[in-house]
């Protein structure tokens, strides 16, 4: 089966392109918060080198197959990341995940429409039957904000992830499935066009 790949997906206010050297400096000042890192499963870089070192393992997972960084720009400002995981084409599958924005770009669309971009590629390109979606269950905006999609709740995997250095992840499970997608999809267009005159 042919190799899963991304090119650029561009959206209204919202692009999505494939992780490369030239966006470390940007992403690097993008992830400065530390609010950004608190559900995050790696204790969040501290220097430069600690952040060529999460560049070099997102681009080693990209060059091997296993998984396909994206970085986040709003208006053209690089705001944050996100990856498609778990890429299963034989069984028309795949999750997303390792989703960051900085806290400027909270509320504000830009995760509504990445996400609508992520999975439009996932339905529409891939062929997907499933998308996955998961958070720490302790993370109650990210929860809030996988329901508000349309995802359905498949229920806690209990000590799932050492995460941190060792913290305890238990993780909630969400999916959505091709039969959701029409409705998902026409649920992200009316949600985006309610927030045309705030962009």
């Amino acid at each position: 089966m042919d190799r899963w790949t991304v090119p650029v997906l561009q959206g209204r206010s919202v692009r999505l392109e494939p992780l490369s050297r030239e966006h470390e400096d940007s992403l690097w000042e993008a992830s400065r918060d530390p609010r950004t890192w608190r559900w995050l499963s790696v204790v969040q870089p501290q220097t430069r080198d600690e952040w060529r070192a999460w560049i070099d393992q997102a681009l080693v997972a990209a060059a091997a197959g296993t998984e396909i960084p994206l970085v986040t720009l709003c208006d053209g400002e690089v705001v944050g990341s996100t990856r498609f995981l778990a890429l299963r084409p034989e069984h028309r599958s795949v999750e997303i995940g390792w989703t960051w924005l900085q806290p400027s770009a909270w509320g504000t669309g830009a995760n509504v429409e990445a996400k609508l971009l992520q999975l439009e590629h996932a339905f529409d390109a891939f062929g997907c039957r499933r998308v996955e979606l998961k958070t720490d269950a302790l993370n109650e905006r990210s929860r809030r904000a996988l329901e508000a999609l349309g995802a359905t709740f498949e229920g806690i995997h209990r000590k799932h992830m050492l995460v941190r250095d060792g913290e305890n992840r238990d993780s909630a499970w969400y999916s959505l499935t091709d039969d959701d997608w029409p409705a998902v999809r026409a649920n992200l267009q009316e949600r985006l066009a309610d927030r045309r005159d705030r962009w």
